[in-house]
């Protein structure tokens, strides 16, 4: 009987699946977060991540129960990945540059992030929920820099997050202004870094002033 008749899922032969399995997750893990970079969750099609990881469909429903979960399981790669790539102790500005890296990369971009948002209706779910509570960890943790000098403490720093997280995938949400205002395509390696340099000094101007040598106490 028919996968279609039954509307159960079938598990892929032994045939179907590959010898590598975790070489296989990672390809359509891989396949899944440019197809979502691309046409975000919505538009996005199991059939055509398949396509891209060049995998049987039903390896996707097998590893992952369809399109949501590997949603999620990218979801989970990130953090992973921003744990251990950005450390608290980072410096800010390194910090920042770094993240301009990310957020041109193809798997780990920022057209994710911006997908979320356009797609955001205002209730949060669990994994919402979640996300809300890392943030406010992130504006605690920009809190701590101000307090060591850091940054400067005239700053909100919950609007400081949002201006540097803004900032950080500039690249990735606007192409078309970055090729109007810099002449070159936003993933080009030089333009990255430039401006990769760019935001660094600009966070790096955002110190505690220290007072002038010579100033008078006020």
């Amino acid at each position: 009987m028919s996968t279609e008749k039954t509307g159960r899922r079938r598990a892929p032969a032994p045939h179907e699946r590959q010898r590598d399995p975790e070489r296989t997750r990672a390809r359509i893990l891989e396949a899944a977060a440019e197809e979502f970079s691309a046409k975000g969750f919505a538009g996005a099609r199991v059939s055509a991540i398949a396509a891209r990881a060049g995998v049987n469909q039903q390896l996707i429903a097998y590893y992952f129960d369809g399109k949501e979960g590997l949603y999620r399981e990218i979801g989970r790669r990130w953090r992973e990945y921003e744990a251990r790539t950005f450390p608290d102790d980072m410096d800010f500005a390194e910090m920042m540059r770094q993240y301009v890296r990310a957020s041109v990369d193809g798997v780990r971009g920022g057209r994710l992030l911006a997908w979320e948002g356009l797609a955001d209706t205002g209730d949060d779910d669990e994994a919402g929920r979640e996300r809300n509570a890392r943030l406010q960890q992130e504006v605690e943790a920009m809190r701590a820099r101000q307090r060591a000098g850091e940054l400067d403490e005239r700053f909100d720093p919950a609007a400081l997050l949002l201006i540097a997280m803004s900032a950080g995938n500039a690249l990735a949400v606007y192409p078309q202004l970055v090729r109007g205002i810099f002449g070159g395509h936003a993933d080009t390696a030089q333009l990255v870094e430039h401006y990769a340099d760019q935001l660094a000094l600009v966070i790096a101007h955002l110190a505690t002033p220290k007072p002038r040598e010579g100033a008078e106490a006020g």
